[in-house]
C-alpha cells in the first residue's frame, strides 16, 4: 500500500526532490500529495510544479495565529488524505495543532547529531565550536526544537575550513538518510 505524504521546505526542496526522484526510481512506496511551504518564493515550488505536485503556500503573518494557519493545514492536509508529514528544511516550530492531528506522523530530518547543535544554523554551529564529525539525524518531530526521538543519525567528517565542502556532504547523505529511514517507517 502506498503512504500518502505531505512534504513541508522553506527552502531549494533539495531533500523534497531526492524523495521524489526516490519514489519515481521504486525506492520508496510513497506519493507526494503535496507541498507545504511558509514561503511563497521558495524555489521548492517551482521543483513541485515540475513533478506536477500540488502545493500549498501561505505567510503565517497573515493569520491570527500559529493555531489558524495550522488549522488551515489540516484542512489541505485532510482534502489529499496524506497520512505522514514530511519536514524537509521547513523552518518553523510544529504546533500543538498539527501534532495533535499528526500524532508520531511527522518526521523531520536536522543536519547535526543531535543532541548537538539543535536549531537554525546546526552546520555554522558546527563549524563554530571546531568539531571534526558532525552528521545527519532523522527525528520524530515533538513540541521542542529537533528534541524528539531519534529514528537514525549518521556521520559526516567536516572538511576544516570550508563550509561550502561540508554542506555538500551533508545534504548528500540527508538524501540518503532521509529516504532509507521513511522506507523503513512506512513498511512497518
Amino acid at each position: 500500500m502506498t503512504t500518502k505524504i505531505a512534504v513541508f521546505a522553506s527552502g531549494s526542496g533539495s531533500n523534497f526532490q531526492a524523495i521524489q526522484e526516490a519514489i519515481l526510481r521504486g525506492e520508496l512506496n510513497a506519493q507526494i500529495k503535496l507541498v507545504v511551504t511558509d514561503k511563497p518564493d521558495a524555489f521548492v515550488l517551482e521543483r513541485a510544479q515540475n513533478f506536477q505536485i500540488p502545493t500549498f503556500a501561505f505567510q503565517a503573518k497573515n493569520y491570527e495565529s500559529k493555531a489558524h494557519y495550522e488549522r488551515e493545514i489540516i484542512k489541505q492536509l485532510r482534502d489529499k488524505e496524506v497520512e505522514w508529514i514530511v519536514l524537509a528544511g521547513y523552518m518553523r516550530i510544529i504546533g500543538q495543532t498539527l501534532l495533535a492531528a499528526f500524532p508520531k506522523r511527522i518526521v523531520n530530518i536536522h543536519p547535526s547529531l543531535l543532541p548537538s547543535f539543535p536549531g537554525k544554523d546546526a552546520i555554522g554551529q558546527a563549524m563554530e565550536h571546531g568539531v571534526k564529525i558532525t552528521g545527519v539525524t532523522v527525528h520524530f518531530v515533538d513540541e521542542g526544537m529537533d528534541t524528539g526521538p531519534i529514528l537514525s543519525q549518521a556521520a559526516v567528517e567536516v572538511v576544516e575550513g570550508d563550509r561550502e565542502a561540508t554542506e555538500k556532504r551533508i545534504h548528500e547523505l540527508e538524501h540518503e538518510l532521509y529516504t532509507s529511514t521513511l522506507k523503513k517507517l512506512f513498511e512497518n
